[in-house]
């Protein structure tokens, strides 16, 4: 069907262009026009004129297209006018037929590469080439077809709307392109179409405008759409080409979510040895929104702990964060109530009807109660003792109790390392000072001592003086003579000024509070702090000097009872577990048994072999027929290829005897006289013949030979002879060795002899 619509179509472009020239030839016969009346008016003759011609693009067809034709008006048909083409193609693309003027395109056009070309046609004479009529352009145009489908140069899109919007509200435009001609039908009319993310989005058929569909997209729910938008040609109508492109859409956020705690009521606890700006607790409203939108703040609004606690915001986790302001006493109030809100600072005006943007929630404190050391009754003492007073004289008394529910009695002591000298000691039931000595004003006018509050029965609380925390109070003494004008400052050090262990508060009566600001000091880590402190006058000049002042922390017995503060040598428990213990004793175990089994092994090597009576005592023996270094030489030879090569049959004769029968020698294995032939000479001829005796041992081995060597002073020691000897050896010497050889002289005596009386009794 398509090539019958591509022939029509041809078929149809070559009458187009026929019939312009056809319809330009009738103008050049009515050559003539009347002018005025009675006037006949001449103009000059032209050959040929057209405008263009037509061909389509992509022609597949087996023979080249007729673009058109060209005739001149002096072409009388006689063939003596020729037809000559140049320009754009000419003699490539385009060929003329120099006779008919028939114009043929021999090759497929593209409109998208090259949408027309523009040619000069020309008449002129066959024989002279001379040109019959002037040159005449005229154009081909490449007619369009629907062979491009459709793009989107930018795919993939992202676009961002935020959420909650309203339906049709704008998100992005896509564009798509079509490389065929928009001036000619319908191939490069495009209509868009949305193929995926209905139904939240739609798009705009002419315009490709997305736009969302439906209302309240919430970003909480689902943040992301993937959208697939269609573009396609002929006006989308059947048959056209498509393209598509992909288009993610995210969801931006809004404040259209109010904060909201997770419980109603939080409950928290707070120590009553807890000081004023410690954590208490915390809690935290979700809001789902993001950045801005998702803030939260909080503040106080109602209960009876507002003078108590106090709140503030972690800038990292956006906690609230519930603070001690004043200390609590768990026995003066057990229990406060607080109520927190949290509320969005950044709220959309389009969903402020959606509010409110805040939520409230109730914290519960209670007031944990701590063993607090006795509190002294006043904050200092001042005593006065005439000097020269005998020991034993009373000073002044001090008074603390112990401000728990239990409250325990009470013991107090003098700190060693605030009088050092001993000059007083007080009475650890009441409290009551006493000089130890008498005192010398003119020696030292003022004495300032400390008096420790411990509760009977407890180790970790003991008080100095006055506060719950207040662990010493110093004053200061100047030589000048200024009387009752006389005023001191203190203030810690700079170095030391932050310090977490420490504080000190100047009484503003010439004296200073040192508080202790955290608990759980150890002697094993720490058993002495320096506190640097300065000290002003109200002099004119205004001196200051800095004094340390030495804290220790004391050590208790088994009872929690004080023993000591001064510097003592830690004994650290050495103690293990019962599972350390067994591993340990398992070990030791094990090593004892490897050592008795390494001992019993070497005292069995020491051993001698056990031969049992059925086993052959000749297993243990390995025979060589050589007289070299021994079964200790196993460096110049293979044993195994030594050992008697007949026992392999099951024949093995005894070596401790003399055989009786002897084996034919080979060919040429004659004795040799040791002087009449050279040893190497011998060697290499007794090679030769192992090598070429096919009776010989199918494994390399060494020829064993009873030669001793040449010039050799010594006779023969082996106890056998060799098998070319046909000599009988004579044992009857060893009967003259004496009782240690008669052993070997009978065995090897009685055996000759009787062999010899065999060989007789033959004989004869």
């Amino acid at each position: 069907m398509k090539r019958q619509g591509l022939g029509l179509l041809r078929a149809l472009l070559v009458l187009l262009g026929v019939a312009a020239l056809c319809s330009h030839l009738s103008l050049h016969r009515h050559r003539q026009r009347t002018g005025k009346e009675g006037q006949v008016l001449h103009r000059s003759k032209r050959g040929w004129v057209w405008n263009q011609f037509f061909v389509i693009e992509e022609y597949t067809g087996p023979d080249p297209v007729l673009v058109g034709r060209l005739h001149s008006d002096v072409d009388s048909g006689t063939g003596y006018i020729k037809y000559i083409l140049s320009g754009e193609g000419a003699g490539t693309i385009f060929v003329i037929d120099d006779k008919t003027g028939n114009i043929h395109a021999t090759k497929t056009l593209d409109r998208e590469e090259q949408a027309q070309y523009t040619l000069t046609a020309q008449a002129v004479d066959r024989d002279t080439n001379k040109p019959l009529e002037p040159p005449s352009e005229f154009i081909v145009k490449v007619q369009d077809i629907n062979d491009n489908p459709p793009e989107f140069l930018h795919g993939p899109y992202y676009a961002r709307v935020p959420e909650m919007s309203n339906v049709g509200t704008s998100v992005m435009q896509v564009t798509a392109t079509d490389a065929d001609d928009p001036t000619y039908g319908n191939s490069a009319r495009l209509v868009y179409s949305i193929l995926q993310g209905q139904p939240y989005f739609s798009v705009e058929p002419q315009t490709g405008i997305i736009r969302t569909a439906l209302p309240n997209m919430d970003r909480e729910a689902r943040q992301e759409y993937d959208v697939v938008i269609q573009a396609k040609d002929m006006g989308g109508h059947m048959g056209g080409l498509s393209g598509t492109t992909e288009v993610k859409i995210t969801l931006t956020d809004v404040n259209d979510n109010p904060p909201k705690f997770t419980e109603s009521v939080y409950p928290m606890s707070v120590s009553e040895d807890k000081v004023p700006g410690e954590e208490v607790g915390r809690l935290k409203a979700k809001d789902p929104d993001l950045g801005d939108n998702g803030l939260v703040n909080y503040r106080l609004i109602d209960g009876d702990g507002l003078s108590m606690f106090e709140l503030s915001t972690d800038s990292e986790t956006r906690e609230a964060v519930i603070k001690l302001k004043k200390m609590v006493d768990y026995e003066t109030k057990r229990m406060y109530t607080l109520k927190v809100e949290g509320s969005n600072p950044h709220i959309d005006p389009q969903f402020i009807a959606w509010g409110p943007y805040k939520d409230e929630a109730t914290i519960k404190i209670s007031v944990k109660d701590a063993d607090e050391p006795p509190v002294f009754v006043a904050p200092s003492y001042t005593f006065e003792v005439e000097e020269n007073a005998p020991e034993g004289t009373p000073v002044g008394r001090v008074h603390a109790k112990d401000t728990d529910v239990a409250n325990n009695p009470v013991r107090y002591m003098i700190p060693r390392y605030t009088d050092v000298e001993q000059f007083f000691s007080v009475n650890a039931e009441d409290g009551m000072i006493t000089t130890t000595r008498p005192l010398d004003r003119e020696a030292q006018l003022w004495h300032n001592i400390s008096v420790s509050a411990t509760e009977i029965g407890t180790c970790a609380f003991s008080h100095t003086h006055t506060h719950t925390h207040v662990i010493e109070t110093v004053s200061a003494v100047d030589k000048d003579e200024m009387a009752h004008r006389q005023h001191f400052t203190f203030s810690l050090a700079p170095e030391v000024a932050h310090n977490h262990n420490f504080s000190l508060k100047d009484n503003r009566d010439s004296t200073a509070s040192i508080y202790v600001l955290r608990k759980g000091f150890s002697r094993l880590t720490q058993d002495v702090y320096y506190l640097p402190i300065e000290i002003n006058d109200n002099g004119f000049p205004a001196l200051s000097s800095t004094n340390t002042l030495t804290i220790r922390v004391c050590s208790c017995d088994s009872k929690d009872t004080i023993l000591s503060c001064n510097v003592e040598p830690y004994v650290l428990p050495a103690g293990l577990s019962t599972g350390a213990l067994i591993a340990i004793l398992a070990c030791i175990v094990i090593l004892l048994a490897i050592v008795v089994l390494f001992v019993a092994l070497r005292r069995q090597k020491k051993e001698p072999l056990i031969v049992f009576e059925e086993e052959d005592i000749r297993e243990n023996i390995i025979t060589y027929d050589d007289e070299g270094g021994g079964e200790e030489d196993t460096e110049a030879f293979d044993i195994a290829t030594l050992q008697n090569p007949d026992g392999a049959n099951g024949f093995l004769p005894r070596k401790d005897i003399k055989p009786e029968l002897q084996y034919p020698l080979r060919p040429g294995m004659g004795p040799t006289a040791a002087n009449s032939v050279d040893v190497d000479d011998f060697i290499k001829s007794r090679i030769a013949e192992a090598d070429s005796d096919p009776t010989a041992p199918p494994y390399d081995s060494i020829q064993i030979y009873g030669y001793e060597g040449r010039g050799s002073l010594a006779g023969s020691l082996s106890s056998l002879e060799s098998v070319t000897t046909e000599s009988d050896l004579d044992y009857d010497y060893l009967q003259s060795w004496g009782p240690r050889f008669k052993k070997l002289a009978d065995l090897y005596g009685t055996k000759d002899c009787s062999i010899d009386d065999a060989d007789d009794g033959e004989d004869s």
